[in-house]
């Protein structure tokens, strides 16, 4: 396994991997990785790939001023272990300054789909993912790269980028990993207490009654079962962000759940901790 900390270095081995014929796969992440993260992975060979670049950068740009850039958890060494046990052939761990020069002044703004949900509570946050993702596509010139659902607004956004800039890449996305409990993987659930993480179960759990309640009945009103998930979570002493239903490709907002077609996304704070959570209806 190649390990790369310079992006000159990472764009040349990458072009002459492409000019030996090799198919490329790229899984981005901000590293201490866990299930999900290997997962990507996992989904990377499974779809033929020669060479899995995964790249293991914080990226300052996507945090606002107030957020957890600093003391979000790190760990090259088990990071390294982890990416060489599942099969990754290439880890590029870059630094803030390599990647960004100090007078840098060229972001990429998606300006439709980035406007609610995370992005409205976020300002920024997709300004930064783009920009990181687009440098990471010229860096590591992947034939196709690897994105998790569980941020189901992300990919959304990066593959509306890629159609629109014309990235010669394939997204792929591949589903949530959940511990046993139900709770989706995440690096920062590091954060949460035992009784957080009792609490934080309610995410999972009003998913699962949701999509059960689409699948009984084929097509459910939203604001009804908004108010019932909402219920729930607060019960959990969870402090809702937000709970909204979307059209699964668009994000626009619905007022009806129908199977296959619409999205539930949830936002709250578990303690200090915010976390994520969607589900295909």
């Amino acid at each position: 396994m190649k390990i790369f900390t310079e992006p000159v270095k990472l764009q040349k081995w990458a072009e002459s991997r492409r000019l030996a014929g090799k198919k490329i796969a790229l899984v981005p992440t901000m590293g201490y990785l866990h299930e999900g993260h290997l997962s990507l992975i996992a989904a990377a060979k499974k779809k033929g790939a020669d060479e899995i670049v995964v790249s293991i950068f914080v990226n300052p740009i996507q945090f606002g001023p107030n957020e957890d850039y600093a003391r979000y958890p790190r760990d090259e060494k088990a990071d390294l272990a982890k990416c060489r046990q599942a099969g990754a052939t290439a880890v590029f761990f870059p630094t803030p300054d390599n990647m960004y020069a100090a007078d840098h002044s060229v972001y990429i703004n998606e300006m439709e789909l980035g406007n609610s949900l995370c992005g409205a509570r976020r300002p920024g946050h997709f300004r930064g993912v783009c920009t990181v993702v687009a440098k990471l596509f010229n860096l590591a010139k992947p034939h196709f790269a690897v994105f998790g659902q569980k941020d189901y607004q992300q990919e959304t956004i990066i593959r509306r980028m890629v159609r629109d800039l014309n990235f010669d890449v394939k997204i792929v996305v591949a589903p949530i990993v959940r511990e046993p409990s139900g709770l989706a993987r995440s690096s920062r659930n590091t954060y949460l207490s035992d009784a957080e993480r009792a609490q934080a179960l309610a995410l999972s759990a009003a998913l699962a009654e949701a999509r059960a309640e689409v699948k009984r009945a084929g097509e459910v009103d939203w604001k009804t079962c908004r108010a019932r998930i909402v219920r729930k979570l607060q019960a959990n002493k969870l402090k809702v962000d937000y709970v909204e239903a979307v059209d699964a490709d668009t994000l626009k907002p619905v007022t009806k759940l129908v199977a296959k077609k619409t999205t539930v996304l949830l936002a709250v704070y578990c303690g200090a901790t915010r976390l994520i959570d969607n589900a295909v209806m």
